[in-house]
């Protein structure tokens, strides 16, 4: 590999910017995304009083919203507390996620449950005529948590009826405009302040080029799977928004840290597909092709052990065992499985797999980014008039790993605030006569006179395999050095033609990102959360209990920073 490619260089646009031959819209808030984020955040911008367009690159419910099967997490039970909520988030962030934040997202749980119910969200609760349970919710247990505390919908399919009661409400809203199929490919600043975005509608013919004049912007598009082979994440999933902001200067955090799920259906040549963790919650428990216990010994937790723990013991099982999967043993569930979770039992089916009597063939998969923007416990990031929500930003919630279920927590509870927060600075940017609208034009990247013939899909296999070998579930120095260049090299060559349609974007979006997930995981010199290193197997909590920020440099290059935690703990290790 050429040394001179080894670090890659990014433009802060990915094509020019011209008001004068490009459509122009105009809003007070612009929500980019329509997950439970996005979501959360234009409703509450519009009941704030503000005008609210609302785009997102496919139809509103292709998200990752819809995808999830958990549920959400909050106290319920007697023997619970939020303080216990506390220190489980707190342990598997493994000592850098933000307490004050994690505080603030918890203590909104229960409020965030009854504003999704009050939308017409249906969640599971115990019959009323068995008694003692009075209809209050019927809550699961998933790996990390103390004690059963994540309500649910339909057994595992939660995330499909939040995301049906939100798209009821927005559609309902009358100062929300919705586009649907507008792939938004750069952010506009104008003075050091994010006014608006530029980008493509999809129409029945070529895609028309767009611009949106905002007040304030939110990202909230969702994660990165699609960064690796083996992902529970939808199509769509390929790190824009955090692209986005990286380009427009906002400083990113966490990128290092990407969490992969243990049990993901394994079907060779088949769609991956999550097997919730509430499954193991019920019981059933991981078992090798020889059907010894996978986690036996591996945690106190067992098959209930974070995340990561869980991940990375299937892993080595399959490499002892020279299997590309583990089995999940459905046997000891407790109850009728088809009952309990009839959405996984549906898709089992297709593949004649029975969750009565079969044991279910799983392996990890890359899904959920913990990194993004760095944003405060509103959704500001580092840019004036830019904000961040869910997946694509980094909060400070959950540290070096997720605890299960507080994805879609985090996205209520802090898209319905960033939504308060953005409606109420746009007002006052629009009173005060400080809007400052878009510029004119904004040059873009100098094109090659021949740029060259790229077969995109083949370098998305690339680069999917690349980051799943070497920049996955275990990393070394060599190896992500290696990763590095590789990523510079295409990056490279795919930015030296015209950016024209989504396809490339987003490859190009994709490469950012895996650059940004491999620079810091070279940066972080130790083991910690989902970030494991086999040349530094060890957390260094001296050195690193710190978080790693990105931000892009005037030549284009990552530079990188260690800051201090806002309110440094002492944690336990999960």
């Amino acid at each position: 590999m050429n040394p001179q490619l080894a670090t890659p260089r990014f433009t802060g646009l990915l094509a020019p910017f011209d008001l004068r031959t490009t459509a122009l819209l105009r809003t007070d808030v612009l929500v980019i995304g329509s997950g439970i984020a996005g979501a959360a955040t234009a409703l509450a911008a519009a009941d704030q009083g503000a005008e609210v367009l609302l785009v997102t690159k496919d139809e509103l419910d292709a998200t990752n919203t819809a995808w999830a099967q958990g549920g959400i997490a909050v106290v319920q039970l007697p023997e619970d507390s939020l303080e216990q909520h506390v220190q489980d988030t707190l342990r598997v962030g493994a000592g850098v996620a933000e307490e004050k934040v994690v505080r603030s997202v918890i203590a909104g749980a229960a409020d965030a449950i009854s504003w999704l119910e009050s939308l017409g969200t249906a969640f599971d609760r115990h019959d009323l005529s068995s008694g003692d349970a009075h209809g209050t919710l019927q809550l699961s247990q998933e790996g990390g948590h103390t004690h059963p505390r994540v309500a649910h919908s339909n057994g595992a399919a939660t995330g499909r009826e939040i995301q049906r009661a939100l798209i009821n409400a927005l559609r309902a809203h009358p100062r929300i405009t919705i586009r649907p199929h507008v792939f938004v490919r750069d952010l506009i600043l104008r003075d050091g302040r994010c006014v608006g975005a530029a980008g493509l509608q999809n129409g029945r013919a070529e895609a028309m080029e767009i611009a949106i004049e905002a007040t304030s912007v939110v990202v909230a598009t969702g994660g990165t799977g699609q960064i690796y082979r083996e992902t529970t994440n939808p199509t769509g999933a390929s790190g824009d928004g955090q692209a986005l902001c990286f380009r427009a200067g906002a400083s990113l955090a966490d990128c290092e840290f990407v969490q992969f799920h243990p049990t993901t259906l394994y079907i060779a040549g088949a769609s991956r597909f999550l097997i919730s963790e509430v499954v193991r919650g019920a019981g059933a428990v991981l078992r090798d092709r020889n059907g010894d216990r996978v986690m036996a010994g591996q945690h106190p937790m067992a098959d209930l052990a974070p995340r990561d723990v869980v991940s990375r013991a299937i892993l080595e099982r399959m490499v002892a065992t020279n299997d590309t999967h583990v089995y999940l043993d459905m046997s000891s569930v407790r109850g009728n499985p088809h009952e309990l979770f009839p959405s996984i039992a549906r898709i089992c089916s297709t593949f004649d797999l029975d969750l009565a009597k079969d044991s279910i063939p799983v392996r990890p998969g890359a899904h959920y980014f913990l990194g993004g923007a760095a944003t405060d416990a509103d959704g500001h990031t580092s840019v004036p008039g830019l904000f961040a929500v869910g997946e694509a930003a980094a909060s400070g919630l959950h540290g070096a790993n997720r605890l299960a279920s507080n994805s879609l927590l985090e996205g209520s509870v802090i898209g319905r605030q960033c939504g308060r927060i953005a409606a109420r600075e746009a007002q006052e940017a629009e009173s005060s006569g400080m809007r400052l609208g878009l510029p004119r034009q904004l040059p873009g990247p100098v094109l090659a006179a021949d740029p060259p013939m790229l077969l995109h899909d083949d370098l998305l296999y690339a680069l999917k395999s690349l980051m799943w070998r070497q920049v996955g579930l275990r990393r070394e120095a060599e190896g992500m050095a290696d990763a590095r260049a590789r990523i510079a090299f295409w990056h490279q060559y795919l930015t030296r033609g015209h950016l024209a349609n989504r396809a490339a974007c987003e490859l190009a979006n994709m490469l950012t990102v895996a650059a940004l997930v491999t620079e810091a995981g070279m940066q972080r010199d130790e083991s910690r959360g989902t970030h494991f290193r086999t040349d530094a197997d060890q957390r260094d909590d001296e050195r690193f209990c710190r978080r790693i920020f990105l931000e892009r440099a005037d030549d284009g290059a990552i530079n990188s920073t260690i800051g201090p935690l806002a309110q440094p703990t002492d944690r336990t290790p999960a």
